[in-house]
């Protein structure tokens, strides 16, 4: 068999080829990038059906040749964006009930446009839809992204009825994939204990990966996976890979079918769990962006695709390189005034640091925030702490050539604030019951659906970028998942609109924060990484992976990381010894080591590190300097993974022009006479010398 037509077979829809007389061809729409196409067709009675996502077919009328994976007695045809409703059995990506109290919706085919857009790298295809019964229309967006070789696609429900309905599911694609089996990979954890990897063979029946908590949703799940295509093993370099990342940082689902004729249906797209939404007429739905790509080189070549993309479009300042900085909490903590930070910065500059960032502890007067308890929504310096201000330490940190950050959480408050005192209203909770508190006893989340607060969340930025115009960074966090089911500002009628009325809030301050400060760097942590997702990163720099420092499980928790998202967005740091978090003693070298495959940082307190430990960071920060471009900028090769169990774990990246590379091996484990397995190395030229 020509091993060019291989991607086509493995995941083309199997059918009989018609030899005789046929009714008029159906329409063909092949949605190509430079290795990989998604092709549908258009029935004889309008339905709109899915036959291929994998390897590139550049002329795909053959498939009018090539039934669809059809059960007219038993099923459903496998529907580009599948409802509730005729022959449909399976959980389906729309769910509507409408003005009149019907249940079905069944959409037809009505046109479809491909169009270039501005980039000439990206062309979006329009398919417009609309119900045969009621005035519901549904419009299929997909991007194809060339040269990255991702095709993101999302879904605009419009009602045309004379009345409002209601949308019970609205996934933002339905994905119908046909192999002999499915190798699920997928990212879980706890605080802490981020991004392990699960690899799990699916069998008939349903398995779902989802989110409730609205805020810190990827700590436990993340909504990205990987689908190994034939093969009951994982492997980075061979074998068809399907990936899948959505860009959204609420609650999430994705949903893994597999029927009973072994055809897989994946659903994902914002969670529907009690989000049951009223489209008044006239009105329209728009779900998240979900992002896909096809590899036929592995795991790794998947990753290589998502990196590409995110890079160049799925990360604010993607190809910008990450300063390297001191950050001030594991150092200090709550305990700090003036000539603690001054001195850090002093020890931070001579090792070559280029930014210090001050955390959490700065701020609140009337409730002073020295713990966790109490001044989160008050963003006023605390003067009897930092008499001197904040531009005395920024201006100071920029005097030492310095960059300066800080650290806000604005989407949150502690009862025990001047905030909450005059606007307890702000905060979410069902109106007739009493709030319940997170972090510290006392933390409460602000309703983001509500305009007045969502001015607020912006001015807290706004303020301190207008007051202190030395700031270059800030640190955004968001310690508290929601744990208030109920909103003060929605309607009693829409209080199912919290989970995505919060979203939205949250994506329209973001986007006047980068409209008003395109330059400022922002990193999103939440407890760590708990917003690890492209719902967030179009409008940040970098995430933080973790708040566990402990360099052995980095390793872990970095490797999983890295399936899904670049080294650029992954926040790196280098911190003390014993660790703060699971006191282990690891020698300082391997820290490092650990820290220098992501954005490079330390999270210490340098006047505790002896002179030769400081030496050996300021030599490697010089050196992590010049490979900082193949790190943040480089092609991706998981060459062993911890999770294999070997002793040992290996990656490199490498150059695009392949010119370049950096190897990176640790040890995971410390036994006697232990053999360690010989590391072969990927992504290189074999007809180059290399030194």
């Amino acid at each position: 068999m020509n091993k060019t037509l291989k991607p086509l077979f493995a995941c083309l829809f199997s059918g009989l080829i018609c030899t005789g007389a046929a009714a008029a061809e159906p329409q063909v729409i092949n949605i190509k990038t430079d290795g990989s196409s998604m092709v549908m067709s258009v029935t004889s009675d309008g339905e709109v059906l899915f036959h291929h996502f994998g390897g590139r077919i550049d002329d795909a009328t053959p498939v009018t040749g090539i039934k669809s994976y059809r059960r007219t007695d038993h099923g459903t045809d496998n529907l580009a964006y599948s409802t509730m409703g005729g022959r449909n059995f399976r959980e389906p990506a729309l769910r509507v009930t409408h003005a009149d109290g019907d249940m079905n919706t069944e959409l037809r085919y009505v046109s479809h446009t491909t169009r270039t857009l501005a980039d000439t790298n990206v062309t979006r295809t329009v398919i417009k839809l609309t119900d045969t019964n009621q005035a519901l229309d549904v419009e299929l967006f997909y991007t194809a992204y060339a040269k990255e070789n991702v095709i993101t696609t999302h879904a605009v429900i419009r009602n045309r009825e004379k009345g409002s309905i209601v949308l019970h599911s609205f996934y933002s694609s339905s994905l119908p994939v046909k192999a002999r089996s499915y190798l699920l990979t997928h990212l879980y954890g706890a605080w802490a204990r981020e991004s392990q990897v699960d690899h799990t063979l699916l069998t008939h029946g349903s398995k779902s990966i989802e989110s409730r908590k609205q805020v810190r949703t990827t700590h436990t799940e993340n909504p990205a996976f990987m689908i190994t295509l034939d093969s009951e093993s994982f492997d980075e370099n061979y074998g068809e890979v399907i990936a899948g990342a959505l860009a959204w940082s609420g609650n999430f689902r994705l949903n893994f079918e597999v029927d009973e004729f072994n055809v897989l249906n994946i659903l994902a797209g914002a969670n529907p769990y009690a989000s049951d939404y009223t489209l008044g007429a006239g009105e329209s739905f728009t779900t998240p962006e979900m992002i896909y790509t096809y590899s036929s080189e592995g795991a790794g070549g998947a990753s290589r695709h998502l990196h590409d993309w995110a890079r160049n479009y799925g990360v604010w300042h993607g190809h910008t390189y990450a300063p390297t900085l001191l950050n001030s909490w594991e150092g200090a903590y709550f305990t700090f005034d003036a000539k603690t930070l001054t001195e850090m910065i002093d020890d931070a500059a001579d090792m070559g640091l280029e930014m210090f960032v001050l955390d959490d502890g700065w701020f609140g007067n009337k409730y002073p925030r020295n713990d966790s308890n109490a001044g989160l929504g008050d963003w006023q310096v605390n003067a009897k702490k930092l008499p001197e201000g904040i531009d005395y330490i920024a201006s100071y940190a920029h005097q030492k050539g310095m960059k300066f950050g800080i650290w806000i959480e604005p989407e949150m408050a502690n009862t025990t604030s001047e905030l909450y005192e005059k606007h307890p209203d702000w905060v979410l909770k069902a109106s007739e019951r009493d709030v319940v508190l997170g972090r510290g006893g006392t933390q409460v989340v602000l309703d983001l659906a509500n305009p007045a607060v969502q001015d607020f969340v912006f001015g807290v930025v706004d303020n301190l970028m207008t007051s202190y115009p030395e700031i270059d960074y800030i640190k955004w966090d968001a310690n508290m998942s929601v744990q208030n089911h109920g909103s003060q500002y929605l309607t009693k009628d829409n209080q199912s609109h919290m989970y995505i009325e919060f979203h939205r809030g949250f994506e329209k301050i973001c986007q006047r924060i980068r409209a008003k400060y395109p330059d400022l760097t922002i990193q999103a942590c939440a407890s760590g990484g708990g917003r690890a997702n492209y719902g967030v990163l179009p409008y940040f720099d970098e995430f933080w992976v973790s708040d566990n420092t402990d360099a052995l499980q980095r390793v872990y928790m970095q490797w999983g990381t890295s399936y899904f998202f670049p080294a650029i967005a992954m926040a790196s740091h280098i911190s003390a010894a014993p660790n703060h978090q699971t006191f282990r003693t690891i020698p300082l070298k391997y820290r490092i080591d650990v820290a220098m495959s992501g954005r490079l940082g330390m999270e210490i307190q340098p006047k505790n590190m002896t002179e030769e430990e400081k030496a050996l960071c300021k030599n490697a920060i010089a050196e992590y300097k010049t490979i900082r471009p193949v790190v943040q900028l480089g092609d991706i090769y998981r060459l062993l993974s911890p999770y294999d169990k070997q002793g040992v774990a290996s990656l490199m990246y490498v150059a695009p022009e392949k010119d370049k590379a950096v190897f990176y091996w640790w040890k995971t484990e410390h036994f006697c006479n232990q053999h360690l397995p010989r590391v072969k190395m990927a992504g290189l030229c074999a007809d180059k010398q290399y030194r």
